[in-house]
C-alpha cells in the first residue's frame, strides 16, 4: 500500500469497484467488461461518477449497467504476533 493510499483511508475514503458492462460500438449486440478500482468516499462516488460522467463524454460506447461494491472500513492485514520460539532442526 502506498503512502497516498494510507492518507486517503484515514480520510475517509474506501476502496471502490465498479462492474462496468458497456455495449460495444464495432458490435452493438455483444456487452464488454471493464472492471475501474479506486479509493472513493461512499455513498456519493464523486470519481466513480466524474469518470462515468467522461466516458459517456469521451467513448463511443454506450453504458448498459454498472455494478459497484466498497470495502467498509480499514482493518487490519492477516496476521497474529506468536509469543515464543519456533526451533527448526
Amino acid at each position: 500500500m502506498s503512502r497516498r493510499d494510507f492518507i486517503v483511508q484515514l480520510e475517509g475514503h474506501r476502496l471502490t469497484t465498479a462492474q462496468i458492462h458497456y455495449y460495444r460500438p464495432d458490435a452493438p449486440s455483444l456487452l464488454q467488461l471493464f472492471v475501474w478500482q479506486e479509493y472513493d468516499l461512499a455513498p456519493d462516488f464523486p470519481r466513480l461518477f466524474a469518470f462515468l460522467e467522461h466516458w459517456r463524454r469521451e467513448i463511443e460506447a454506450p453504458l448498459h449497467s454498472v455494478c459497484i461494491s466498497h470495502e467498509g472500513m480499514i482493518r487490519p492485514t492477516e496476521w497474529r504476533a506468536v509469543d515464543g520460539v519456533i526451533d527448526i532442526r
